[in-house]
């Protein structure tokens, strides 16, 4: 298995955990009656986990972006090249320093370290096309 894949991988871990820090934030602001309920009414997360609530939504923009890199330098026999890995592992650091960032309100390196993830999979992406 390619460094990539792996690394997709462990990004696909990565949302999970990140899933349930925000289900136990929002547990826990959420009652229990309107958690049980058919939930027709939404009720916004406020504080932390508001914050884990929109981390968790760009973790998964994020994560369909980088698999189709991924996808695209695995079929196109472009994978285990230094920069195509190195890009994976600067995606994945920067979702992994992401999460806090966003938590805890952390500007202007939340947005930076976004820019790193999203740069380092379109270069992947571009080397995927034209390399």
């Amino acid at each position: 298995m390619t460094l990539e894949l792996q690394i997709l991988a462990l990004a696909g871990l990565l949302w999970t955990l990140q899933l349930l820090g925000l289900s136990i934030a929002g547990n826990l602001q959420l009652s229990t009656r309107w958690l049980l309920g058919p939930r027709d009414e939404p009720q916004p997360l406020r504080g932390l986990a508001g914050r884990l609530q929109r981390a968790q939504s760009n973790m998964t923009e994020s994560l369909l972006l980088f698999a189709v890199a991924v996808v695209v330098l695995e079929f196109g026999g472009k994978s285990g090249e230094p920069l195509t890995e190195g890009g994976a592992v600067a995606y994945l650091v920067a979702r992994l320093a992401y999460v806090p960032a966003y938590a805890f309100g952390l500007t202007p390196w939340r947005s930076i370290i976004w820019f790193v993830g999203f740069g380092a999979t379109l270069v992947m992406l571009l080397i995927g096309l034209l390399g």
